[in-house]
């Protein structure tokens, strides 16, 4: 999903995450579990933005803004911004756009868009047991900043997606910090990552392709990416574990496509993740729980592609909901938007086994 460059023609396509081959091979007689090789560093090009053609008489105006692409591990090698009548913008405290405020009445073709080349390297948390974690107590004290910031209720100013003031979310995450035994927030983020993939299962809910606010989807125990994600930050942030949306893209290797997609990051202290900051695959389709954990908590793929990253206000929430926009003036205008995400060039450069030993310690060889 892009801030909204792609959602709304791509949201109807299921997304039906794979673990990149990671399949479980065996255990070894160390105790260690060693996943099938999978891509870890990769190069590609990948272009995504709207074809729009205007047709008719009349006056019309368009407004656009396409995020500029970002790696956790990697490279932006190079970018060519398609139509250069833009302007620069930040949206949202942490995001670059290129933004197309077009009035006119010609009749045209526009091209809004950017083309990328990338180089992604995977990211991970190497210590599944959260030993250079903050407690949650710690956080609070320590960074109260984060805790105004990501542990609050968002919106669109009409929906509330986050809500970790909900009575069943509140209730539902108490009891998995309960059960729990810890504050650790890393040990804490990973139980309510287990019972996230428990307790809910990856789909479209009910056949509707509009995205779900988390007290919806946690009534309904099934969701895509944007739902399950807004349900999972909700639990945390209901206990105080800061935790931020991410949207951007997956490249899907196998068959050598692009999907929007969302995803989170979990804040858990300074020592642990990208300046605090861990990301969290709440998609994946896996039926082990462990593997999952292996495989998407603490762990971003050379397939994710940022685009856009939540400053927890209410504004980043609507921005990132927010799709291309135009009016047209006149009932013999014409206005019509095609969306496009496409790769190209893409090579492997390294494959590599995920392996956990018998510390739960992971590393790829």
């Amino acid at each position: 999903m892009k801030k909204n460059c792609i959602i709304t023609v791509l949201i109807l396509i299921l997304l039906v995450l794979t673990t990149y081959g990671c399949m479980e091979i065996f255990n070894s007689d160390s105790g260690s579990v060693i996943y099938e090789a999978h891509p870890t560093e990769v190069r590609y090009t990948i272009s995504y933005g709207y074809f729009i053609n205007c047709t008719g008489s009349g006056e019309y105006n368009i407004k656009y803004d396409c995020d500029m692409p970002e790696v956790l591990e990697g490279e932006i090698i190079s970018t060519e911004i398609h139509d250069n009548e833009y302007k620069n913008k930040i949206l949202a405290t942490f995001n670059t756009v290129k933004s197309w405020n077009i009035t006119s009445d010609s009749s045209e073709a526009y091209d809004l868009g950017i083309t990328a080349s990338v180089r992604a390297e995977y990211f991970l948390v190497s210590d599944l047991n959260g030993k250079n974690a903050l407690t949650i107590q710690e956080i609070q004290n320590q960074y109260p900043d984060l805790i105004d910031q990501y542990c609050t209720a968002q919106s669109n100013g009409t929906i509330t997606f986050i809500d970790p003031d909900n009575t069943i979310i509140k209730s539902t995450a108490n009891n998995v910090l309960n059960e729990a035994g810890t504050d650790n927030a890393f040990l804490v983020a990973k139980e309510l990552f287990k019972w996230l993939k428990q307790q809910t299962t990856y789909g479209t809910n009910q056949g509707q392709s509009s995205v779900k606010p988390a007290s919806e989807t946690i009534k309904n125990k099934i969701g895509d990416c944007d739902d399950l994600s807004f349900l999972y930050i909700s639990l945390c942030r209901s206990v105080c574990v800061p935790a931020r949306f991410i949207r951007g893209i997956h490249v899907d290797f196998e068959k050598e496509q692009a999907i929007a997609h969302a995803w989170v990051e979990v804040f858990v202290g300074p020592n642990v993740g990208k300046e605090g900051w861990i990301p969290v695959e709440c998609a994946g389709t896996t039926k082990k729980i462990e593997t999952e954990i292996h495989q998407n908590f603490g762990i971003e793929g050379v397939g994710h592609l940022r685009l856009f990253k939540d400053d927890g206000s209410n504004e980043s929430m609507n921005a990132s909901l927010t799709d291309i926009r135009y009016l047209v003036y006149g009932s013999d205008r014409k206005i019509t938007p095609e969306a496009y995400l496409e790769i190209d060039s893409y090579s492997i450069i390294r494959s590599n086994e995920l392996i956990i030993d018998e510390n739960d310690n992971r590393s790829y060889e």
